[in-house]
């Protein structure tokens, strides 16, 4: 039985307000492909080079990645945009990129970016869609995300998907999917980088854990949060004694 999607409440994002026309229009508006506006091979060729960028980012926009035949089935009408965005989503080679070294959290802001051209509401949004990964696979979520209403609404089956309504902060395609914060916890710099390496030698901590069992140095730590209360010998003076009272002298009782 598949889940339904969990109930949440959308954030007032840009993307979400009613466009202003002309007034919106600057240095950071995206231009949009659509299928309708190709009247040229160039034309289709720029189209799909630019749902390369928007599914695989700018940094991973490389021949090796190319799909072939949905290029050929995107030429000749074979299927939709829309198609082909989805076909490059369930790519095996989107797969590795992506999907293989990302958790499910780290996965759903990624295709929301990319598909639906947006960042996540909140929370509440990346957890009701990563149960619907959890349940339906990767591939389910993807159909479940390029089937939306959203999506339709937002593109359609002929319009390449774009940043709606970038106001702020850096395109979304150029957000490197390995470099999220569990990545970096894991196999990021604080694992690799050598000053980190370095000083996680010379820590205490770490000395402490190369000692062995029994090793009266592993209690420093221990025996210091005790803190003893010395009891030293009281300092006496030598010109502070009077020797002649002390020296028994005989007949003196």
């Amino acid at each position: 039985m598949t889940l339904p999607l969990l109930q949440y409440k959308p954030t007032t994002q840009n993307q979400r307000v009613k466009s202003f026309g002309v007034a919106d229009l600057d240095e950071d508006t995206p231009y949009i492909y659509r299928i309708e506006d190709v009247g040229s091979a160039t034309e289709i060729e720029q189209l799909i080079w630019a749902a390369y960028r928007q599914v695989f980012s700018e940094h991973e926009t490389l021949k090796f990645n190319r799909q072939i035949t949905l290029e050929s089935q995107l030429r000749n009408g074979v299927i939709t945009v829309r198609d082909f965005i989805r076909g490059l989503a369930k790519s095996e080679r989107f797969y590795s990129l992506v999907v293989s070294v990302n958790d499910n959290y780290r996965l759903v802001e990624v295709l929301l970016k990319r598909l639906l051209g947006r960042a996540p509401y909140n929370k509440d949004e990346t957890i009701a869609w990563s149960i619907k990964a959890a349940t339906l696979g990767y591939y389910g979520l993807v159909d479940a995300l390029v089937d939306s209403e959203e999506y339709t609404l937002a593109f359609g089956d002929y319009t390449v998907p774009y940043q709606r309504k970038r106001m702020e902060g850096r395109p979304f395609n150029l957000v490197t999917p390995r470099y999220g914060e569990e990545f970096r916890e894991k196999a990021g710099t604080v694992t690799t980088d050598w000053r980190f390496v370095l000083e996680k030698i010379y820590t205490r901590k770490y000395q402490d854990k190369q000692l062995r069992e029994g090793d009266p140095r592993k209690f420093r730590d221990l025996a210091a949060a005790i803190a003893p209360k010395p009891n030293y010998a009281q300092r006496t003076s030598a010109f502070d004694i009077d020797y002649l009272n002390k020296v028994p002298v005989r007949g003196r009782r």
